[in-house]
């Protein structure tokens, strides 16, 4: 299965760290990816959550399939792309204006960032968090387990687990473990030699942690 359903919101992987969030009459893409088929305009994004500048993560040609003229886009700072229509630069420590919400929903931007690793340091990049549907959802960009990560409260997380450029399984099992989630996703994984990590040792290890922890692991 490519989705799952978690009280009143349905949680898509579109691959790589593609999501699609879909509750309270919303549809939140997060850094569409190769996606294989343009959805209908009635699948666009109402939001559209970029955390930073990569190709697999700010891809021109995804985002022109998905996003609609009136979609709100957010982009962190750092990232040289430009949009037409309603799109917003953000920064980590962002909650944004407008009453605290994005067409009634609101999203925080917290810190995304490599610790020993030169791919993403502080300031390129960001992770949300979503408010949905009652929950709170956290995507974490790509990233290792930073220090300011064990103070997010969230009740989904959808953490990379490749290893190369952000964490590998152990590391994110530790993070899952610090946040304790309900739930807990795999991202950013599935390309050998690069970002080949293993969802089912995640698994493990997280219950090895917290056997409290849902995961589920998604196909796409």
């Amino acid at each position: 299965m490519n989705s799952v359903q978690i009280e009143g919101v349905k949680i898509q992987w579109l691959g790589n760290s593609g999501f699609l969030l879909e509750g309270d009459g919303k549809k939140i893409y997060i850094d569409p990816y190769q996606v294989s088929q343009e959805p209908a305009f009635d699948d666009r994004a109402d939001i559209l959550l970029i955390t930073h500048e990569h190709f697999d993560h700010c891809s021109p040609e995804d985002i022109r399939k998905v996003r609609r003229s009136d979609s709100t886009t957010l982009i962190p700072e750092s990232c040289s792309i430009e949009f037409r229509g309603d799109a917003r630069r953000v920064s980590e420590g962002d909650i944004l204006a407008d009453g605290l919400e994005i067409k009634g929903t609101r999203i925080e931007v917290v810190p995304a960032y490599n610790l020993n690793k030169p791919y993403h340091p502080r300031g390129s990049g960001v992770g949300y968090i979503v408010e949905l549907g009652g929950l709170r959802i956290y995507h974490a960009g790509d990233c290792d387990f930073f220090p300011e990560m064990k103070m997010i409260r969230a009740d989904v997380a959808l953490l990379p687990i490749g290893g190369t450029y952000t964490m590998d399984e152990e590391e994110a099992a530790s993070a899952a473990a610090a946040i304790s989630p309900k739930v807990v996703i795999p991202m950013h994984y599935g390309s050998p030699g690069e970002i080949d990590g293993n969802p089912e040792r995640f698994k493990a290890l997280v219950h090895s942690k917290n056997p409290d922890i849902n995961v589920i692991i998604l196909d796409f």
